[in-house]
């Protein structure tokens, strides 16, 4: 038995989808569309076209719905590349001192005449 289909954004079940895949249909949980090259079994990102279907005309944004003829639904989530993102996005927020963040000021209580930023300094009237 095939593995039912996820989402190629969150990696949600789309059980719930009727098949053939609308060019209208929605991940019900993050609301990405569905019928789009992400999401086809030929999407393949390494390529200068990225489909490896010789007859497709493959649409330049890769995550726009698409009328495809040639389209192919396939489990495309990258747990991977999610986690990625979210590393990238915690190194960032630590890069520019995210509170939540931050060792010092989870230890130290809030101070009013402490500024919350460096820059309030410069900018304080």
């Amino acid at each position: 038995m095939a593995k039912p289909l996820q989402c190629w954004n969150c990696g949600a079940s789309l059980e719930g989808i009727p098949l053939p895949i609308s060019r209208h249909a929605n991940c019900e949980k993050c609301f990405e569309v569905l019928h789009c090259c992400r999401m086809c079994r030929h999407y393949k990102p390494d390529l200068h076209q990225s489909c490896d279907h010789d007859r497709a005309d493959p649409p330049v944004i890769k995550e726009s719905a698409n009328f495809c003829d040639y389209f192919k639904p396939a489990n495309r989530f990258d747990a991977a590349g999610s986690r990625r993102a979210a590393s990238a996005k915690s190194d960032l927020a630590a890069l520019f001192g995210d509170e939540q963040g931050d060792k010092d000021s989870a230890e130290e209580p809030s101070n009013p005449a402490k500024p919350k930023n460096p820059l309030d300094d410069l900018f304080s009237d």
